[in-house]
This record gives structure tokens, sequence and C-alpha cells, in this order.
């Protein structure tokens, strides 16, 4: 209420963010001893079962820290479980925020394929490690052949976890057709925001404009939002036949009817916009 008042949302001179919509993800604290992780992750997965504004649950804390990787398998075989108690509530994992001389070597070899795997992850946070997994090979292609989405942090993972230009995996992923979205992972503590996560993206790994496309409709695509999609078998860029037309009344009532379609469309009709009236190219 006090973020909306500062914003003027109810007055005829509101801001822009008046129009943000947000959700709200639980997380679970991983250097918790055992006992109390399970009783909070049974909370969160509860909760989120619960109140639709709670949309799914995570799993957070330094993944290098000597208890984190002790109770790691633990702590997905907890999530497994909760998972078949709670089929509906969405699920993402922290995983792979590693980086060689960070941890033991032994540490880097199966964490993403854990939480993919026994975690039943649909998302997972930053993937660093995932050239150093065992069998990344087959991670990588389980993770295309599911829709489990990367979150990549470019910021995070440069001052953080000192992995940066070519030795970071986010060419990698695309190369092996995972989904990959970007995101911040802390914008206060690492004073940054989304567009220098895109900048960073066409800057330091010379992602073209139709490659940040691709990946603003994935950070939809992949959200944990109720409602159909705006695209078939989770292809974006392949719209649904009642939105060939993004203005048809087939496709309106869509996203009248579809959070999710909703906001897709609203960016679709965005991107139309700027490649029309400022770069005057269709992509």
């Amino acid at each position: 209420a006090a973020a909306r008042a500062a914003l003027g949302c109810a007055t005829g001179s509101a801001e822009a963010g008046c129009a943000v919509q947000y959700r709200y993800i639980g997380y679970g604290l991983r250097l918790l001893p055992p006992p109390q992780l399970f009783r909070q992750l049974a909370v969160l997965f509860a909760l989120a079962d619960a109140d639709p504004r709670y949309v799914g649950v995570n799993l957070v804390q330094p993944e290098d820290d000597p208890v984190a990787i002790t109770q790691y398998r633990l702590a997905m075989r907890m999530v497994a479980f909760l998972a078949t108690r709670y089929p509906k509530v969405h699920r993402s994992w922290h995983a792979g925020e590693l980086a060689l001389g960070l941890v033991p070597p032994e540490a880097l070899a199966d964490h993403i394929a854990q939480a993919v795997g026994e975690g039943r992850a649909e998302r997972i946070g930053h993937g660093t490690d995932i050239a150093y997994e065992t069998d990344a090979t087959a991670t990588l292609a389980r993770m295309a052949r599911d829709h489990v989405d990367v979150e990549i942090n470019l910021a995070s993972n440069d001052v953080i976890l000192g992995v940066r230009g070519a030795e970071h995996p986010l060419r990698l992923y695309l190369a092996a057709g995972v989904p990959v979205t970007l995101s911040t992972d802390d914008e206060g503590v690492l004073r940054t925001d989304m567009t220098d996560q895109y900048v960073r993206a066409a800057r330091v790994h010379a992602l073209s404009y139709r490659d940040l496309k691709r990946l603003a409709r994935a950070s939809l695509e992949y959200a944990f939002l109720p409602g159909d999609s705006l695209w078939v078998g989770r292809q974006p860029g392949d719209p649904v036949p009642t939105c060939r037309d993004l203005t048809s009344a087939s496709c309106t009532r869509l996203a009248s009817g579809s959070p999710k379609a909703s906001l897709q469309r609203d960016l679709e009709l965005r991107l139309v916009a700027f490649e029309t009236e400022i770069v005057r190219q269709r992509f």
C-alpha cells in the first residue's frame, strides 16, 4: 500500500511502476539443520498450495558452504518428497552456483543434475558450474527436453564467483537448447538491475537483438504464472492459432482469461511498437 501511494497509483498521474505485477516465491534456507529445513520447506509448500500470491518454492544460501555441500542430496530428497504431496507447487532451486577453487572438485560433480533429477526443478538459478559436472551433456539435454529453465545471473556470477566473459556458460546453455532467462539475483546487494543484465549479455557475450528478444519471451513463458500460454509447446515465437493476430478477438479472449497470456501479449505488442517505431525493422 505504501509503495502504491508513493507511486500515485490512485491518481491521474500514476507512475509506470503501478502496472508492475508481482508474486512471491518462498525460500528455504539450506544451511539450517535438516529437521528445521524440512519444517520450513513443508510450510512453504503448503503456503504456495493454499495462497495464490505465493507461486513457488526456492532453496537459497551459499551453495559452497560445507553444510550446504554435505546436506545437498538430503535437501533434494526433501523437496522431492514434498513435490509428490504438493504437485501443483512450482519449484526453483539455486543449483551450480559454484566455481573452481571455491569448493573441492568433487562438489562440482552433480549439483545441477541432482536439482533437475531428484529435485524435480522447473527452474534452476545460476547453473554456473555446468561444464564441470560429470555428465554435463546429458544434464543439458535433459534440461532442453524437459523445458527446465536456467536463470542466468551475469552480474552476480561476475562479482561473487569471479565467473565472467568466455568463462561463463551462458552460450553453452543456449547452444544446447536449454531455456534461458536473465535475472539480477539480488538488485540491492549487487547494485544492479535488469537493464544491466541485458547490456552485459549484448556487450560481453555478443548476444544479438533476436537473442535478447528470445530471453525476454522466455522470462514470461517460464514464469510461475497461472493460465494458458501464448505459445505452442513452450516455444516462444510460435503463437497458438487464436493469437496469430495479437489484436484479434480470439487473442483478446485468451489474454483476458490467462494472467500469463495477458503479460505475454502485452510484451509482444510492445515489441511490435518498438521494432516499428524505433528500430524500423521487424525481427
